[in-house]
């Protein structure tokens, strides 16, 4: 009977230690999710800068997107075909620099700067500068200096920092007009003793064909992460957090971390039951995100981004979540981006259908600037089509109807009656495929107020 009492004993014992050791592996597994996502788009930040140094030209310079993509284009995901970029990974250590924009009163222009963890920290252009143009002396969190009074300070508050520029084109006909437009912007720097842009030292211009300028393979930043490992990652993040420091918001999460001897700076060792939680518990955040991009409204409506992209704060899912499939979004104020892969009846777009927009005419969507849908195959790049054309807006020679209300037919053949062709966007034929709007500073009624995009209708 002794030995029967203590053998249940240990057994209850053991369940006890059990119970205990799931509970504690629990918490870590929970910890390693949220570091995972807090932590990702830093490091994805990093090795962005990285690939597009080896891959598309040095730091500091400016890179001038010269054309659109077309659909052979497989470097970046949704690709637009509405702006040419001009961008650059700035290092705030060889700083401070001086950026000129020139007044343009041709094209609207967006030049957002970026922190090393995605956050929008200045956005320079039409919306905010207007069109006479300005002068901007770009610094690090370190920098303590007088701004000439010809300038604007930007300070980043980080060490990395990452201009994605966008110029409206209308279309290959303008390229000549916004390649001018992009040879006078300007990235110089900054000379202390004279407090002015220093001469002869105007960084060099690199002008590039599309976002990767090497024809070499090359394996893209989200997937290098993928394929990071678990230590890797985290003592990644650890030194990146030195230079590019979390903001202050961050203390409370990175006090968690604290506790299990994760600090910016240090080495990360884990310990074997860390270094498996930490392990699943990147891979369930992972997964997390994934499947809330592709949870789609099923009444056929569109999804819009969430109205915080571009200033975070302590939404770190959301962050994350961008990072690996949307780095670099713009403000909302500057551009929003409504999306959607169903029809009015909550049924897959496939291009074995035909399908019809219709905007009433006091229902266009709510511009200062232009708007344009773009088609997309479902692997998420250019459809290729007959007459090359891969999205519709108010740019193009649209016809509207006598009421003044707008039909957009999206089909894999040309629709009837020919005068329809104006705005007939094309898709492949039997293959699904997803539409994305861009509302290029958009009116307030588009972000907060009652405008929505029209259901896409089927007609067959």
């Amino acid at each position: 009977m002794k030995i029967v009492k203590r053998s249940l004993t240990a057994v209850l014992v053991l369940l006890a230690l059990v119970a205990g050791l799931v509970f504690v592996l629990k918490d870590k597994i929970t910890l390693g999710a949220e570091a995972y996502l807090y932590g990702y788009p830093l490091v994805m930040m990093e090795t962005t800068r990285v690939h597009s140094a080896k891959y598309t030209g040095p730091e500091n310079q400016l890179r001038l997107v010269r054309q659109f993509p077309n659909a052979q284009f497989k470097d970046v995901v949704r690709p637009n075909v509405d702006t040419l970029y001009t961008t650059a990974f700035i290092s705030m250590k060889e700083g401070p620099w001086v950026f000129e924009m020139p007044a343009n009163d041709k094209r609207y222009e967006l030049m957002p700067f970026m922190d090393a963890w995605t956050n929008v920290f200045a956005s320079p252009g039409s919306r905010t500068s207007g069109n006479q143009g300005a002068t901007y002396l770009l610094a690090g969190p370190q920098w303590q200096g007088t701004v000439p009074k010809d300038m604007t300070l930007l300070k980043s508050p980080t060490d990395m920092v990452w201009l994605i520029g966008r110029t409206q084109t209308n279309g290959t006909a303008d390229f000549a007009t916004v390649h001018e437009l992009q040879n006078r912007l300007r990235l110089t720097k900054w000379d202390p003793n004279s407090g002015t842009a220093s001469v002869g030292s105007d960084s060099k211009k690199l002008a590039i064909s599309a976002w990767q300028a090497s024809t070499e393979p090359a394996l893209p930043p989200v997937a290098q992460m993928k394929a990071m490992s678990t230590p890797e990652f985290f003592n990644r993040l650890m030194q990146l957090m030195v230079s590019n420091p979390p903001a202050p918001e961050d203390a409370a999460f990175l006090a968690r971390l604290a506790q299990l001897e994760i600090r910016a700076g240090q080495a990360v060792a884990l310990q074997w039951h860390s270094h498996l939680s930490f392990a699943l518990g990147r891979w369930i955040a992972y997964q997390r995100v994934m499947k809330a991009l592709n949870n789609k409204a099923i009444d056929g409506s569109w999804s819009v981004p969430p109205l915080n992209l571009g200033r975070y704060g302590t939404d770190y899912n959301t962050r994350a979540a961008v990072a690996m499939v949307g780095l670099g979004a713009n403000l909302p104020e500057d551009a929003i981006y409504p999306n959607t892969a169903l029809d009015h009846e909550g049924k897959p777009l496939n291009g074995q259908h035909r399908y019809r927009m219709h905007f009433a005419s006091t229902a266009l969507p709510p511009v200062k600037a232009f708007w344009s849908i773009t088609a997309y195959g479902a692997d998420e790049f250019l459809i290729d089509n007959s007459i090359q054309r891969f999205a519709l807006g108010d740019r193009d020679p649209l016809v509207f109807n006598a009421d003044g209300s707008l039909d957009i037919w999206i089909q894999a053949t040309p629709p009837d009656p020919k005068e329809a062709h104006a705005n007939w966007l094309p898709v492949q034929k039997g293959a699904p495929f997803l539409l994305n709007a861009r509302l290029y500073w958009p009116e307030d009624r588009a972000l907060n107020g009652p405008w929505k995009m029209p259901v896409v209708e089927r007609l067959n």
